[in-house]
């Protein structure tokens, strides 16, 4: 394995102090949820996208809004709903008075909220699977297609998604096409007792936190393309294609529990994505190289959204992350 260049030794340095400085300007705002903000961190420097969920009330609208703002980035929310168009999405032609031929009307195109560096797609839950659809594009090749005429997205690119778990009823299941494209599943939990009594005191005076951009997005691109310059033993790569490969029930050599308790697995976006989040992990903690521990601490994230459980396997109340810790646990890693 190559030696790290002297530069990149120092710009992972910077990037060290960097994520320190943002988890610091972010407590202005937001009381607990480190482990959250983190992992939406390495999924913007892995050029990821994040699915986050927790019940009303956990300032996940809030968390997105104060993250674009350390970073210095244009910040856009949508508001999903049943009612809503791909074209309240992407934007749309709309026809108008030329202002160069006075006199002859054309078509504009009018950029819909997507045209952000991070989107909050908020209750992504509650829209249509065709208005979800229309972020397919935009999250997988950074543009939108709107008739026939392609737009690229502002660099750098992110969605971040929400989900409420409480309420079923009118909501539409994300396809799988879809949570494939989200890196991570980010589960916001309540803050503990200390934490919550920080934020009654905190979010019920007078005082607005005001938060200072720490990156900007030039730095986000170069500590992006930084990140993927890390390198990754051998046995780490090994290791990942092997946890992966263990979700599939229909894998040579599967295990039996698999068979009888998932109905399909990861594929190999899985894999990259470990890596790639591994990678970001290491940097925003100051290492030029991919540990154990890095991955240790991306793959439930990883992997929890793109395993589909048996009938059996629900009717006995389990979860795809009882089952991804089950693997790790027989891998020796828990």
């Amino acid at each position: 394995m190559s030696s790290p260049e002297l530069d990149d030794v120092a710009a992972i340095e910077e990037l060290r102090k960097a994520h320190e400085a943002v988890l610091a300007e972010m407590s202005k705002a937001i009381h607990g949820q480190k482990d959250v903000i983190e992992k939406l961190m390495i999924a913007i420097f892995a050029r990821g996208h994040a699915l986050l969920m927790g019940v009303p009330g956990l300032a996940k609208t809030l968390m997105v809004q104060s993250l674009s703002k350390t970073m210095h980035l244009d910040f856009s929310r949508i508001q999903f709903t049943p009612d809503l168009m791909p074209s309240d999405i992407t934007g749309t032609d709309i026809l108008q008075e030329s202002l160069e031929h006075p006199g002859r009307r054309e078509f504009h195109f009018i950029k819909g909220p997507i045209f952000a560096n991070i989107v909050l797609a908020d209750e992504i839950n509650r829209t249509s699977a065709k208005t979800q659809a229309a972020l397919l594009e935009a999250m997988q090749e950074h543009k939108v297609t709107v008739v026939g005429r392609t737009y690229p997205l502002p660099p750098p690119f992110f969605v971040l998604a929400t989900q409420n778990p409480i309420e079923q009823e009118g909501t539409y299941p994300l396809p799988e096409a879809q949570l494939d494209r989200f890196m991570f599943f980010i589960e916001v939990s309540y803050p503990s007792r200390e934490d919550e009594l920080a934020i009654a005191r905190r979010t019920t005076g007078s005082e607005k936190p005001n938060l200072k951009p720490v990156l900007s997005g030039e730095d986000i691109m170069r500590y992006q393309e930084l990140v993927r310059r890390l390198p990754v033993p051998d046995h780490i790569y090994d290791y990942v294609v092997d946890l992966v490969r263990g979700t599939r029930p229909n894998e040579a050599g599967a295990k039996e529990w698999v068979k009888q308790l998932v109905a399909w697995g990861a594929g190999p976006r899985a894999v990259q994505n470990i890596i790639l989040a591994s990678k970001a992990r290491a940097a925003l903690h100051g290492s030029y190289m991919v540990r154990m521990d890095d991955i240790d601490a991306v793959v439930e994230s990883v992997l929890v959204h793109r395993i589909q459980l048996t009938f059996q396997a629900e009717s006995e109340g389990m979860s795809a992350r009882d089952l991804v810790r089950r693997l790790l646990k027989e891998s020796g890693r828990t």
